[in-house]
């Protein structure tokens, strides 16, 4: 990333993080938001505590130049959490996508110098690495629900063909 872009995104650093939270916070219903934008409470509002965290991390290493993977700590508590919610996988990591937007409208000004602007596209590429690795987050917590899901079933319907007496413990 270009040093000029980088050292701008880390003057800015606090009023884009608020933002690209408030952006993940607007992809909830409504009456979740408000509970959500009270992040400093990790056992009370483990979900906005864990994705105000994550936000900053993510952010912080995508300035620092981190590979996905040494910020998946961060992205996995978001991920996890969203996961296990009612998102669309595309929904599930729209968020990642949002923080462009924000460096946009946040540095807008500072964007129109040629050296400045230089750098989001090696930005950009950066922030796509990370959703495309969120994605195959989201995806392997998915399979891991699923995976539960069906063992869950499994057994209730061996539980039930028992209570039926139609299979006995031996025959599993």
């Amino acid at each position: 990333m270009n040093r000029g872009l980088n050292e701008l995104l880390q003057e800015h650093r606090a009023a884009i993080v608020a933002k690209w939270f408030e952006a993940v916070v607007e992809t909830y219903h409504e009456e979740t938001r408000g509970p959500l934008r009270r992040q400093n409470a990790p056992f009370t509002n483990p979900v906005g505590f864990n994705t105000a965290e994550g936000i900053e991390g993510l952010f912080d290493g995508l300035v620092k130049g981190l590979l996905p993977e040494e910020t998946s700590r961060f992205l996995d508590a978001i991920v996890r959490i969203r996961a296990v919610q009612d998102f669309a996988p595309s929904e599930a990591v729209r968020f990642i996508f949002r923080l462009k937007d924000v460096v946009r409208q946040e540095l807008a000004e500072a964007l129109q110098d040629p050296d400045v602007a230089g750098g989001l596209a090696a930005f950009d590429a950066a922030v796509d690495d990370l959703a495309l690795f969120a994605f195959d987050l989201y995806m392997e917590c998915r399979e891991k629900l699923y995976d539960i899901k069906a063992k869950e079933a499994r057994s209730m319907t061996f539980r039930l063909l028992q209570k039926a007496q139609l299979i006995t413990e031996n025959q599993e």
